[in-house]
């Protein structure tokens, strides 16, 4: 059966994106056309479908099973292994998040922390350490600000992220009340009053 143009090219589109984000382009094919599938779909339909070796289709899933992201189903009636991604686009995210923290970022903070623990013997390595201690506090402040993020429920969660600018301009007023209490006045008359 071939794919619908609207299928084939968000699936050519994702598995180019799918290369420059780490992952095989026949993988990120493979979840493209999951992702946009409304069945769960065996992996020789999904092998016929992108025109792809079964092997390749086959280790394709085993990378996106490894991730999390897609699930293994048995259908009544057909003894094939059929496969979906998770239903919800923001539980895709939450999951993508924690296996990139649990591949990338937790090795890297390990590693700094073990190297920030080394004795320094030369100056040279104490600017280092100090270099290094500020790229681990970092990622700490961001991972502990993720961990939040992920306990928020997905309403709230979206009511985060509409905010946008909002918060941004909240933390310019905040930054500016302290000069109110030091002596600079608020006027909170209007124009009208003053006027008057």
């Amino acid at each position: 059966m071939a794919l619908s143009p609207l299928t084939e090219a968000f699936t050519l589109h994702f598995g180019e994106m799918g290369s420059r984000w780490g992952i095989n382009r026949t993988v990120g094919q493979i979840y493209a056309l999951l992702y946009l599938s409304d069945r769960a779909l065996p992996a020789d339909e999904i092998a016929d479908e992108l025109r792809f070796s079964r092997s390749n289709v086959s280790m394709g899933l085993k990378e996106l099973q490894s991730w999390r992201l897609v699930r293994l189903q048995h259908l009544p009636g057909d003894r094939r292994e059929h496969f979906s991604t998770l239903g919800d686009i923001w539980q895709i995210v939450r999951t993508l998040a924690e296996e990139r923290r649990r591949r990338e970022i937790d090795p890297t903070l390990t590693v700094l922390r073990e190297l920030i623990m080394e004795p320094a013997e030369t100056d040279s390595d104490r600017h280092a350490q100090l270099r290094l201690r500020e790229m681990h506090d970092l990622i700490e402040l961001l991972m502990r600000w993720s961990e939040d993020v992920q306990k928020l429920d997905t309403a709230d969660l979206i009511k985060l992220l509409k905010l946008g600018g909002r918060v941004v301009a909240l933390l310019g007023l905040k930054n500016r009340m302290p000069l109110i209490g030091k002596g600079e006045r608020h006027n909170t008359t209007s124009a009208a009053e003053q006027d008057a």
